[in-house]
């Protein structure tokens, strides 16, 4: 997936499945949608992207 995050043991972008929760996609009709994913995975997913966000970022003007 081109270096892109994906859940383990798939091929499926973890960043796919954050929209789809973002815009509301129910836990239990990802799991119908993608058979091969656990609700461990979903909360994964979730658990990175707030990873993601607690990393401060100090931007600098050049």
């Amino acid at each position: 997936m081109m270096g892109k995050p994906c859940v383990k043991g798939t091929r499926i972008p973890v960043y796919l499945l954050l929209e789809k929760m973002a815009a509301g996609e129910s836990t239990e009709r990802l799991l119908s949608a993608y058979p091969q994913l656990t609700s461990d995975d979903l909360r994964a997913c979730l658990e990175y992207a707030a990873a993601l966000a607690a990393d401060e970022v100090i931007l600098c003007e050049a």
